[in-house]
């Protein structure tokens, strides 16, 4: 495996790989990682490093992938949150309390598609296989977020949502804060119809003219990077503060699930964010 990473770092251990923003690996308090399909137990289409649930793989295998996964990239499984997500924008703060929603207890709650905290030992957790992952940090408040930006959501501005979330919630400022848009399905291969491209093409304040290419014949290409890059900006984040991927998921799906480039036949990948114990200097 030979992939292009462009502006996130490739690592593996225990022949486990994950990617991580070096804006945010530069926080000593804060732990990240962004899964791949390399180093799970799971087969055929699932293989190997499969983290969803209920796409017919056994519930043994995924959890098993889990394990493997927080050990090597240093997370505590019985820390784990998961989101419950629908396409929608609602943005859950969790903590000590919430811990184990979604692996070792059921979900309690529908349509969450962002999650925030500010206590360290609470790994939030999201899930993709072409959707946007919206990683926030401010490093002054020490909060974190996770949004997951489907087309939806992206259009829906979940991720100045999730900033607003973390203003609301921990008072962070917008100047302050840290983020990194993962891993998914690029312009190079977000095809859409007409209805979908009209939905971006009303986001005027965002100058949807240099979003959206004409492919003829009725068909269009989108950028969901620069669309959710434009957002964050909006909602107060330096523009040099934010890192786009650039990682085309559907272009890698050799090493990364993709809905689109499976035809639907597929695990899927998760973002994990945390804040440590450990104090900075």
């Amino acid at each position: 495996m030979k992939p292009d990473t462009k502006n996130m770092e490739l690592q593996t251990k225990e022949g486990v790989a994950f990617l991580t923003f070096p804006s945010f690996s530069a926080y000593p308090f804060v732990r990240h990682a962004f899964s791949t399909r390399i180093g799970g137990v799971s087969k055929n289409e699932f293989s190997s490093m499969n983290l969803a649930f209920h796409r017919g793989d056994p519930d043994g295998n995924v959890m098993e992938n889990y394990r493997r996964f927080c050990a090597a990239a240093g997370f505590g499984f019985d820390t784990l949150v998961s989101s419950a997500q629908d396409h929608h924008t609602f943005i859950r703060r969790v903590g000590r309390g919430e811990r184990g929603i979604g692996f070792r207890r059921p979900k309690d709650k529908a349509s969450v598609d962002g999650l925030v905290t500010d206590e360290p030992g609470v790994t939030l957790v999201t899930h993709y296989a072409d959707c946007v992952p919206v990683f926030l940090l401010d490093p002054k408040k020490r909060a974190i977020g996770l949004a997951h930006a489907g087309w939806r959501g992206t259009a829906a501005k979940i991720g100045a949502k999730a900033v607003a979330a973390m203003v609301r919630e921990f008072g962070c400022d917008p100047k302050d804060m840290v983020a990194g848009i993962g891993p998914s399905i690029g312009p190079c291969c977000f095809e859409v119809d007409r209805p979908v491209r009209d939905v971006f093409a009303a986001l005027t304040e965002l100058n949807p003219s240099e979003l959206i290419r004409a492919d003829g014949g009725g068909k269009y290409r989108v950028d969901l990077w620069e669309t959710n890059r434009r957002t964050l900006m909006e909602a107060g984040i330096p523009e040099q503060a934010i890192t786009v991927s650039g990682i085309c998921t559907k272009c890698n799906a050799e090493w990364l699930f993709s809905h689109r480039a499976s035809g639907g036949k597929r695990g899927g990948l998760s973002a994990f964010l945390a804040l440590t114990e450990e104090r900075a200097e």
